[in-house]
């Protein structure tokens, strides 16, 4: 990063603060986009009295791909480094995403980007079109369950 530059980086974009937010509008206006490749997601859930962590994926357990935008900067060195950050979307009336995050507070999901369509959001270069990828995915083709974290040890200690 630049000397003096603040450090912007998030790890979600709302979709409705891509053209506001100096962390996102001028890779938005630019076209930066990528996809960010998974296999699972996590989520608190809060159904129960305590939050549970929940893992979300394909119902058909394939691996899939989230709708992001990406940066680069010239470090002082002279390499450069690269960041993204993924974009959400209001989840309050999707049957599967809305039963995620605190209760009273704004659901929000990961947009979840088709196969078919990873050549065209790659190759957007409109701010305007690259809004109209910005869908919730088919609750049908999703699948999700608790996923409690796994405590790990190493030589006998837990950590």
């Amino acid at each position: 990063m630049k000397e003096g530059q603040e450090d912007y980086d998030t790890m979600n974009a709302r979709d409705d603060f891509l053209t506001q937010r100096i962390n996102y509008k001028n890779f938005w206006a630019k076209g930066n986009l990528c996809l960010v490749p998974m296999t699972w997601f996590f989520e608190p859930n809060y159904e129960k009295s305590h939050h549970e962590r929940w893992r979300i994926g394909m119902a058909d357990q394939s691996p899939f791909a989230v709708a992001g935008l990406w940066r680069e900067w010239d470090e002082k060195d002279g390499t450069k480094s690269f960041s993204f950050t993924q974009i959400t979307v209001n989840a309050d009336e999707h049957p599967l995403m809305k039963r995620f995050h605190r209760p009273g507070k704004e659901k929000r999901s990961l947009v979840i980007v088709p196969p078919a369509e990873y050549d065209d959001w790659l190759s957007c270069k409109d701010p305007e079109r690259a809004r109209a990828f910005l869908q919730l995915y088919p609750p049908e083709l999703m699948y999700a369950e608790p996923a409690p974290k796994q405590e790990t040890t190493l030589q006998g200690e837990l950590f």
